[in-house]
């Protein structure tokens, strides 16, 4: 189950709320660190192996809610955030949610409530995890190319024929089909479409035909 390894980061300056969310999400079976400021959260080791989630109070002092959102996505630290607050308005969760957040949740809340947007929470940080490692790995097929292999991955992906490929590279048809046939045996795919796919995820760059 993903309640096993989650680990849920909470964030609030007021330790009655940080105490009763450390005992709700226990007793659901999640890992619970506890942070009294976005400070002490920015300070601290956070960067979970495990699917994780923040919940994060909105009103705090010296740094708000809203600032350590827009402070971790200036980091590239991707985390779900689900905000919290007892001084709530429209704008405050409108920017929230155009920022990212999961969900954003009034005090007091309802502890179902906040024990789905945390759920859903996950999944969104499962995904995200499998989409990174996903590119990682494309990435990783594509340093193992030649710069040969590379410029006919170029023109593979336009749907360019390899007589066509071969003209604009200057090499012979022959040549061509045994670059193609490297290329897709090191990308892991068998056909064209699937080299598109793959390449479009890592914004590999077609190649421009003279013709």
């Amino acid at each position: 189950m993903i309640e096993d390894k989650a680990i849920v980061f909470v964030v609030d300056d007021d330790p009655s709320i940080r105490q009763s969310l450390r005992l709700l999400l226990s007793s659901a079976g999640y890992c619970v660190e506890a942070f009294a400021s976005a400070k002490e959260f920015l300070e601290s080791e956070h960067d979970a192996p495990a699917p994780a989630c923040l919940v994060l109070d909105v009103k705090m002092p010296s740094l708000s809610g809203l600032d350590l959102q827009k402070e971790l996505k200036s980091r590239n630290y991707d985390i779900p955030i689900i905000f919290i607050s007892g001084h709530g308005d429209i704008p405050m969760s409108v920017q929230a949610m155009k920022n990212g957040a999961v969900d954003f949740l009034p005090k007091p809340f309802d502890d179902g409530h906040l024990l789905d947007a945390v759920k859903a929470a996950f999944f969104k940080d499962l995904q995200a995890r499998s989409d990174r490692n996903e590119l990682k790995n494309i990435m990783q097929r594509l340093d193992s190319l030649t710069p040969r292999e590379h410029e006919v991955l170029s023109y593979l992906i336009t749907g360019m024929l390899n007589k066509q490929i071969a003209y604009e590279l200057k090499i012979s048809e022959r040549t061509v089909k045994a670059h193609r046939k490297q290329v897709l045996d090191k990308m892991g795919v068998n056909s064209i479409a699937e080299l598109v796919r793959l390449t479009e995820k890592a914004g590999f760059k077609p190649a421009e035909a003279s013709i």
